[in-house]
């Protein structure tokens, strides 16, 4: 499925994984794939990952440690370097169970949560490559999915971001 992704959008959902194994979860959600997108692929109106992160659970690993002098990051990057090779990642649809779609790399095999794999059916839907906008599309286009929402508390402006992203907004006609 990486194959019709852009190198920034690959980063996004690679990095998503990694958010994923580090916060100790055990499947891919949307929370953490906005997250990844926002470290990965800045964007105009989409948040910097600081004023994400209060929004997300991510983990208590980094206040810990923090509270005791280790830098978390550095650890990180001194222990895990490589992980973020795009060659040691994939994204697979399971050809036994159609709705089951899974993020493996170094760190291990994630299912993509229901929200999150619709999420990357929408990214994939149009023809063309995913790029970042299109990750962004697809978070957006469901609202049960909670993005929208994180966005906003965090001062975003989602029309801003809808228009940016280029998904088309039908309006109700009275009639």
């Amino acid at each position: 499925m990486f194959d019709r992704f852009t190198d920034p959008a690959r980063r996004a959902v690679m990095r998503a994984g990694i958010l994923t194994m580090n916060a100790g979860r055990t499947s891919l959600a949307t929370d953490l794939l906005l997250l990844g997108l926002a470290e990965e692929h800045p964007m105009p109106h989409l948040p910097d990952p600081a004023a994400l992160r209060p929004h997300i659970d991510t983990g208590r690993t980094r206040e810990l440690l923090a509270a005791i002098g280790i830098d978390v990051e550095e650890v990180r990057r001194r222990t895990r370097h490589g992980l973020d090779d795009p060659r040691l990642w994939r994204l697979e649809r399971s050809r036994v169970a159609f709705l089951r779609v899974t993020l493996s790399g170094p760190m291990g095999v994630l299912p993509l949560r229901m929200h999150a794999r619709k999420a990357i059916e929408v990214a994939l839907w149009k023809p063309g490559p995913v790029t970042g906008e299109r990750l962004l599309w697809g978070l957006l286009a469901d609202a049960a999915n909670g993005s929208a929402a994180i966005l906003r508390e965090a001062g975003a402006d989602v029309r801003e971001l809808v228009r940016v992203a280029g998904i088309p907004v039908h309006r109700a006609t009275s009639g």
